[in-house]
């Protein structure tokens, strides 16, 4: 089998285009269980609730903010950022 040179003119497939990776409902479930397992190792270590609360906030912040970041949606960094601001001023 002779290997083509040039994929425009061959008729056979080479390469299939390939939908752009989107999070689906696996994902979404695997990250659930994975926050909810993490959250009770921790309560069952002895951490207070509040303290997990945050940490479990602050990771799902940071990721909220890498994933607008790297689709570039700045006006939700805006939301994000304001949001952080306000919740930090209440302590």
């Amino acid at each position: 089998m002779e290997s083509c040179v040039s994929h425009l003119s061959c008729p056979c497939p080479h390469s299939v285009p390939v939908a752009p990776a989107r999070w689906g409902p696996t994902q979404a479930l695997i990250l659930l269980i994975a926050f909810l397992m993490l959250g009770t190792l921790l309560f069952h270590e002895g951490t207070p609730v509040g303290e997990i609360l945050a940490l479990l906030g602050g990771c799902g912040a940071t990721g909220a903010g890498t994933l607008a970041l790297a689709g570039g949606g700045r006006r939700l960094i805006a939301v994000l950022v304001e949001a952080a601001v306000r919740s930090g001023v209440g302590r």
